[in-house]
């Protein structure tokens, strides 16, 4: 493939390039006639010399000799010039060479860079179309590499592209072309005979394995996966080259993306439906950022109750979207996308904020739970934060009881540790969410200062079902009383999981069977039926009066 150079800035001048070609003509010039002086003189003066040298005849003509003395000197000059003219060019274009290269390639692979991949796809496409072939695109990212060059640095994380490329070039056909992207990604493209999807399957899977094997650096070693996106074909009847080349580039990329999804370390060719997906997910982004000030994100509460004695103790704080567009959303939809984005922050303090001005409308012993996406635990401020919010809505600490998952402590033990301990001496109660999912241990339930753990509902949910589920929640309860830790049973669906749950100990349970997740106002009018509200707080009325009746009582 040939990349037509580029101008430089330099050539850019006009006034650089007239100074350049006149310096030029000037020396040539004084060198030729130089040469033509020498010529039409030297032989005269010269024959003089040598009679007067061999013969003693006088020689008068002075200005002659001094002439030619004058034009050697010139043609000495000229030539001069001339050589340093000609080393000056050639160190020119050698520079110019070397920016053309550093233009189209990285420096750091010798790979093609984004700049020059969608003319070297183009070009691959005009000619797959000449010989019944087509060309087929491999987006290419590593997973988890950041990790990996955090922890062993950047030298070692050179090292490791730079083998991956090599490894990547030996598995690649004739007629490819291979381009880094940035960062850990790179783009391959190849010409393959029309049809044969299978072959390029096998090459595929080759280079996954070829980049998993293990890379040696600096006494490091590192083992890396990729996930690949795969893209093929089409026709240039109506499009041109160079578009069809940026469509396979964006459906590949579609398609590693979904690789990544799978689970990483394999390949996944695109379809049509991954575009709908993005699109999708697109719109989703773009209303969750609107939505945010817009208020259209509102907390829901869920009750949680004493199982022996039915006596209701709090709401766990669940999130809602009362979106315009899609309805009324569950958290398991937009909150990851709110963490993909780096919104959750802004949404989570918006959600807690609201939700201790309406439980400061409570009775004092109802307690509020608030979970945190373990994001936000990244955070060095977020235990200020907390304290600020607790401020403005003068809601006391005591009251309020964050709820960790169990994947934080996956995630940072050291900073969730400095965390749990730095709310907890302002009072907060910090329970641990999903207990059971298997990521925390017993030393970590012994070191960090939990206040309560929570069973995750798969686990209960199936009581009665399943014979693993009770011996894990049986397991379980032995624990908190042996650590002297309360347990939050969630998922108590019907009345049967309550009464097996029952033969365990006693817990606080939560779920379905005691009501549905209710807005502030709701649960507010419920509270005002059961004298649970704080002095001087308004009941709002209904709308519904038939509505106005207290889901059934746990104990009956």
């Amino acid at each position: 493939m040939t990349i037509a150079p580029e101008k430089t800035e330099l050539d850019n001048q006009p006034y650089v390039r007239v100074d350049r070609a006149e310096r030029d003509v000037f020396a040539l010039g004084v060198m030729v006639a130089a040469i033509i002086l020498f010529v039409g003189t030297g032989s005269s003066v010269l024959t003089r010399i040598a009679r007067a040298y061999l013969f003693g005849e006088a020689n008068g003509d002075a200005l002659l000799g001094n002439a030619l003395i004058l034009n050697i000197a010139l043609i000495i000059f000229g030539w001069r010039r001339y050589a340093e003219l000609s080393r000056e060019i050639g160190e020119r274009r050698k520079a110019e060479h070397t920016a053309q290269r550093l233009a189209h390639t990285d420096a750091l692979t010798g790979c093609l860079n984004r700049r020059s991949l969608d003319a070297a796809i183009a070009d691959l496409i005009e000619g797959a179309a000449q010989s019944d072939s087509e060309v087929v695109l491999m987006m290419i990212d590593l997973d988890k590499f950041k990790r990996s060059n955090d922890l062993h640095g950047h030298q070692v994380g050179d090292d490791v592209l730079i083998e991956t490329v090599r490894r990547i070039r030996l598995e690649l056909p004739e007629r490819s072309i291979i381009a880094r992207l940035g960062g850990d990604e790179f783009t391959c493209a190849m010409v393959v005979d029309a049809g044969k999807v299978a072959t390029v399957e096998n090459l595929v899977a080759r280079i996954n394995v070829e980049i998993a094997r293990p890379i040696f650096s600096h006494g490091a070693t590192v083992e890396v996966t990729a996930s690949i996106g795969l893209a093929q074909g089409g026709s240039t009847a109506d499009t041109t080259a160079l578009v069809l080349a940026q469509d396979l580039i964006h459906r590949a990329d579609l398609a590693m993306y979904q690789a990544k999804k799978a689970g990483r370390n394999r390949f996944c060719w695109f379809e049509p439906s991954m575009e709908k997906e993005l699109r999708f997910r697109s719109d989703l982004e773009k209303s969750i950022r609107e939505g945010i000030p817009r208020g259209e994100f509102v907390p829901f509460y869920e009750k949680q109750v004493d199982i022996e004695s039915g006596e209701l103790t709090g709401f766990e704080m669940l999130a809602r979207w009362n979106s315009p567009t899609y309805g009324l959303v569950s958290p398991d939809i937009f909150i990851p996308v709110a963490e993909d984005i780096g919104l959750i922050s802004d949404l989570s303090e918006m959600l807690i904020r609201q939700a201790l001005l309406d439980a400061r409308e409570w009775n004092p012993r109802l307690t509020l739970s608030v979970n945190i996406s373990p994001l936000q635990l990244r955070d060095p401020w977020f235990a200020q934060k907390v304290l600020r919010l607790l401020v403005e809505a003068r809601f006391p600490p005591s009251r309020l009881d964050i709820e960790i998952t169990e994947s934080c402590l996956h995630e940072n033990i050291g900073v969730v540790r400095s965390l749990i301990t730095s709310l907890r001496n302002q009072g907060i109660r910090i329970s641990l969410d999903d207990f059971g999912t298997g990521y925390s241990s017993l030393a970590q339930l012994r070191t960090l200062p939990f206040d309560r753990i929570k069973i995750d509902r798969s686990f209960v949910s199936t009581l009665g079902q399943s014979r693993d589920s009770a011996t894990i929640i049986e397991a379980i309860s032995s624990l908190g009383k042996g650590m002297d830790l309360p347990i939050t049973a969630e998922g108590i669906e019907n009345r049967e999981v309550l009464d097996e749950l029952r033969k365990f100990g006693t817990f606080q349970g939560q779920g379905f069977l005691y009501g549905q997740p209710e807005n502030a106002d709701d649960v507010r009018r419920g509270l005002a039926q059961s004298n649970l509200l704080a002095d001087g707080v308004p009941v709002i009325p209904s709308a519904n009066p038939a509505a106005e009746t207290l889901p059934a009582a746990a104990n009956g």
